[in-house]
């Protein structure tokens, strides 16, 4: 597609927004369709897969045990990772993570953490010297836009699906036993993430959208619709006005969203 074509598109889009309007059909507040599927991954210990529209990504939980931060002396670790396959996107490079896959990971992160999503506290084995450690890898596997909601969703829809293996201490060692246990969930935090455009506040910005936006904002609520984490994209701004709508919007999504989860 040569660049004029690309901005008559563009202009497009943006002057549908103006308008109330969205060039796939979709209200300014619509998400695109959601697919939920957990356990997609049988070797993990937890996993699912999320399609928004044409966005797909799949996340896969790996739990271990090794030791707890200093800090931290009684609760287990969560560590998030993000890595955008470069099938998935022409803008994808391979390598080391880049600063938008790092952004990704540490959103996502936020929310689960911040929510206190897992019960931390009852993954110590032996306090300050033993815990298990929760790795959630995310793989983004095909790139149309919105990838902070679709991530974490998969990111929590996983963590759902996780099982623990049950373990007892002897002589100070860990010693595995038959059978699993649910990970220790608490909240389903969702994120919910707008685009500024044409001064318009548009839910689930597709790939075509990101590209014209002024500024992101990403909100994540917990079962309770506190706001739990607020990430901010972009060299544009946000009314106070405009924040406080977002923060309606995002509580009243994100209960529709978390149905679509399986605990």
């Amino acid at each position: 597609m040569s660049s004029i074509v690309v901005r008559v598109k563009q202009k497009q889009i943006a002057q549908l927004i103006a308008k109330g309007k969205r060039l796939d059909g979709r209200g300014l507040t619509d998400y695109r369709e959601i697919k939920v599927e957990q356990g997609v991954i049988e070797r993990a210990e937890g996993s699912a897969r999320v399609l928004l529209g044409m966005t797909e990504v799949m996340v896969g939980i790996k739990i271990e045990i090794g030791q707890p931060y200093p800090d931290t002396p009684n609760e287990g670790v969560l560590t998030v990772n993000a890595e955008l396959v470069p099938l998935a996107s022409p803008t994808f490079e391979p390598g080391p993570p880049d600063e938008n896959s790092i952004e990704l990971a540490r959103v996502v992160d936020r929310g689960i953490r911040e929510s206190k999503a897992i019960d931390l506290e009852k993954l110590c084995v032996e306090p300050g010297k033993k815990v298990f450690i929760v790795f959630v890898d995310v793989y983004v596997l095909n790139h149309d836009g919105n990838l902070i909601d679709a991530s974490a969703l998969a990111a929590i829809a996983a963590l759902l699906n996780t099982k623990m293996f049950k373990y007892e201490i002897e002589e100070g060692e860990v010693k595995i036993k038959p059978g699993h246990t649910p990970l220790p969930i608490r909240k389903r935090p969702i994120a919910v993430t707008f685009a500024k455009i044409s001064d318009k506040l548009v839910v689930d910005p597709w790939l075509e959208e990101e590209q014209i936006m002024d500024a992101r904002l990403t909100m994540t609520t917990d079962d309770d619709g506190n706001i739990c984490a607020i990430q901010k994209g972009g060299s544009g701004c946000f009314t106070q006005k405009q924040v406080l709508e977002a923060a309606k919007i995002a509580k009243e999504k994100a209960e529709e969203i978390r149905k679509k989860l399986k605990w």
